[in-house]
């Protein structure tokens, strides 16, 4: 599949690149894509070595906590939904751990804390695979739920829209909410359904009441802040939680009477390793996005869409923001750029604006989260992960507009 998919970026480009030359007189577009390409790949290494730090830290940190015993504390705490989920891991399992880690870190926005995590997950979820090269199961809907990413402290979009002048940056917050919730719920319903995981039993459907009643809960607490001062809470709040997640792992592995200097210098070292060795594998996949980009194909699909919704008897006052959604699953930083492109085009409170930050915070960039969470552990044969990381990515977009038209409707 991600053989399949990869070369088909660049048949895109290169067709692309073709009729425009000989078509459009362009003669210019293949310098712009060839320097695209490598752009990207000066970028992919820079990405990688910007891990390293983090890497070090959150996998030394990891590794503390390991040996005194609080990651096998805290994955019992959902073992029983891992069990129902993932029925292939074993109670105890250190994957357990880092993966109940992994995903609190996703749902407090604490994207430097979550990938770390997540990359150690997956290297324990490979110690049970039978197949190195194929994804298992657990695997597979570990990285769904990545990819869609259920976040309800959406700091970084709060900055986003503060830095372009918004009047209320949070205002976006609940409409994220609704849509970085649906996608992940969508995600892992498919998934789990085309894998014939069972959803509806009384444990599942405990944990979803649970966090359904936390989220109402999260709801009626932010909504009683001032509008101007929930971005500012929000992040106060998120870096408060990451001093507490680093007090905790010192602090148990200190009780707990383990070198924890030691202990942090041989994750860190593992750290370095993983960062360093992602490069081939964000190289190959970053170079083959940029192409598409610079090629003029993610801006002919736009014009498609267009045209559609027009035929359709659509409105289409959300269709500048499909270049967010458009690019989104490819590649984090061109969505970030997309949606401040929007913001400074149509204005910051624009309704495209405010479908584009919503966009931004509905879901992960699938394709990196594909890229890094296989690559990391060598997988070159998907199970269905991919697909249902778009089903969500599609889910999230499509709440996002809605919830738009229903929190902002248009003039």
């Amino acid at each position: 599949m991600l053989n399949r998919l990869w070369l088909s970026f660049f048949l895109i480009t290169v067709l692309c690149v073709a009729y425009q030359s000989i078509f459009a007189n362009d003669l210019e577009i293949s310098t712009r894509v060839v320097m695209a390409w490598f752009d990207a790949a000066r970028v992919s290494v820079d990405i990688s070595i910007g891990l390293i730090g983090l890497m070090t830290l959150w996998l030394g940190l990891f590794k503390v906590a390991e040996h005194a015993g609080l990651i096998a504390v805290l994955g019992r705490g959902l073992s029983p939904l891992f069990a129902r989920l993932m029925p292939e891991v074993p109670k105890g399992h250190p994957a357990l751990g880092a993966m109940t880690m992994n995903l609190s870190a996703n749902v407090l926005g604490l994207d430097n804390a979550a990938t770390p995590l997540g990359l150690k997950a997956m290297h324990e979820l490979q110690t049970l695979n039978p197949e190195p090269e194929r994804a298992t199961k657990a695997q597979a809907l570990f990285l769904v739920i990545n990819a869609s990413s259920v976040t309800l402290i959406p700091v970084t979009v709060f900055l986003f829209r503060a830095q372009q002048g918004a009047a209320d940056p949070a205002s976006v917050f609940l409409p994220i909410l609704m849509a970085t919730s649906m996608s992940t719920l969508v995600g892992v319903s498919a998934y789990c359904l085309s894998q014939r995981i069972g959803l509806f039993n009384r444990v599942v459907l405990a944990y979803a009441a649970g966090f359904a009643l936390a989220l109402a809960g999260l709801i009626t607490w932010v909504s009683q802040w001032a509008p101007a001062d929930m971005g500012r809470n929000s992040g106060a709040l998120g870096n408060g939680l990451l001093i507490a997640l680093i007090v905790m792992f010192l602090g148990w592995g200190y009780w707990r009477k383990q070198p924890v200097y030691d202990q942090f210098i041989d994750g860190a070292k593992e750290g370095f390793q993983t960062a360093i060795g992602l490069i081939p594998y964000l190289l190959a996949m970053l170079v083959a996005i940029a192409g598409l980009r610079a090629s003029g194909a993610l801006e002919a699909a736009l014009a498609g869409f267009a045209w559609l919704a027009v035929q359709l008897g659509m409105a289409t006052d959300f269709i500048p923001a499909l270049t967010t959604a458009l690019i989104k699953p490819l590649s984090g930083s061109g969505a970030r750029a997309m949606m401040l492109e929007t913001m400074q085009t149509y204005g910051v409170d624009s309704f495209p604006a405010l479908v584009a930050a919503t966009v931004q915070g509905s879901s992960e960039t699938t394709f990196y989260v594909v890229a890094v969470y296989y690559g990391v552990v060598g997988i070159k044969r998907d199970r269905g992960a991919l697909a249902c990381g778009l089903l969500a990515d599609l889910a999230g977009v499509v709440t996002a507009i809605y919830a738009c038209y229903l929190f902002f409707p248009p003039n």
